[in-house]
């Protein structure tokens, strides 16, 4: 099995790579780094600190993997990456361990990291993630399922993008990005559904087609009608009721108190039963009444919720090869 890998790598006594484990030339594989089976390591790639690896990636020529991070706070604590299986981690990629002892940087299963992009400290990338070439992401961004990024971008730390969501290039992401939906721009704003995504993903069959229309009328209520954002929601769960819709508010509550809050909507026209109230109107008079808007600036609520999800996260089990998964 030593043919398998390189005579020009270098590979610490006490890593533990499985017999399966190809390792290309001049790559550098640390102490405390754990690869499973039929992963592949190209040229010059390094993986260093408390790094686990699970079965079947395929980690182009000059990736580094679990070095220190890039935050001021960093202590020097052998931190953790966790990597699933069947990612696909293109040339020059970097993710950076976590800041703190105990906590992970954490890519679920099968996703694709193209050239050059970069995943800082605590971030987390759950299942079939595509990620395009040039994006960064800054410290604990976490970014949901079959969510796609488009390329030469970057997005702002504690940012959280949705499932399914498609994230346009060259944007600028500082607030959160709903599921399901297309946002782009600079300033980024939400335009449409991500109606591509669903339907690959097979929402279109879902409810005779009825989930796909009941997140339209979704977006049409949160981001166009002028209601504040609580008054739009409660509207929101007045329809029929499905998983995704209630992935949807479930989102959109979390953003409202959250950190970073909602990346705003087009304006759109309001309800022919609201024309006396345009959308400009009723959130003027919701910022009177002092309802939350969602065009208004970030939200400065303390981040609590996806502080403690992400702290759990990385505290919990950290030998599992395995991050957690969202199933559509």
């Amino acid at each position: 099995m030593q043919a398998l890998i390189h005579p020009t790598a270098v590979i610490h006594p006490d890593a533990r790579l499985h017999a399966s484990v190809r390792v290309g030339p001049y790559a550098v594989i640390g102490e405390h780094v754990e690869v499973g089976a039929d992963t592949t390591i190209g040229a010059h790639v390094v993986i260093d600190g408390k790094t686990v690896i699970g079965d079947r990636n395929h980690i182009f020529p000059g990736a580094v993997i679990g070095v220190e991070p890039q935050d001021l706070k960093y202590d020097g604590s052998l931190s953790l990456v966790k990597i699933g299986n069947d990612n696909s981690i293109r040339e020059y990629v970097t993710i950076n361990r976590a800041t703190r002892d105990g906590e992970a940087t954490v890519v679920g299963n099968g996703n694709l990291l193209m050239a050059y992009v970069h995943v800082a400290h605590n971030c987390v990338v759950e299942d079939n993630v595509i990620v395009a070439n040039g994006v960064a992401l800054a410290g604990h961004v976490h970014i949901e399922s079959r969510a796609t990024i488009g390329g030469v971008l970057g997005i702002h730390q504690f940012v959280r993008i949705g499932r399914l969501a498609m994230v346009g290039g060259m944007s600028r992401i500082d607030r959160d990005v709903p599921p399901f939906m297309l946002v782009e721009g600079n300033p980024a704003r939400v335009r449409t559904l991500n109606r591509v995504g669903l339907r690959r993903a097979g929402f279109e069959e879902l409810g005779d087609g009825q989930v796909v229309k009941h997140l339209k009328q979704a977006l049409r209520l949160f981001f166009r009608s002028g209601l504040a954002a609580e008054a739009a929601i409660a509207q929101i769960q007045t329809l029929p009721p499905s998983e995704p819709l209630d992935h949807l508010v479930a989102f959109l509550q979390r953003s409202l108190a959250g950190r970073r809050g909602l990346t705003p909507g087009t304006k759109g026209k309001s309800p022919k039963k609201q024309s006396s109230n345009s959308a400009s109107t009723g959130a003027a008079n919701a910022r009177a009444e002092g309802a939350t808007v969602i065009d208004t600036s970030i939200a400065t609520a303390a981040h609590s919720n996806l502080t403690s999800e992400l702290h759990s996260l990385n505290s919990s089990n950290s030998s599992a090869i395995a991050p957690p998964t969202s199933s559509v």
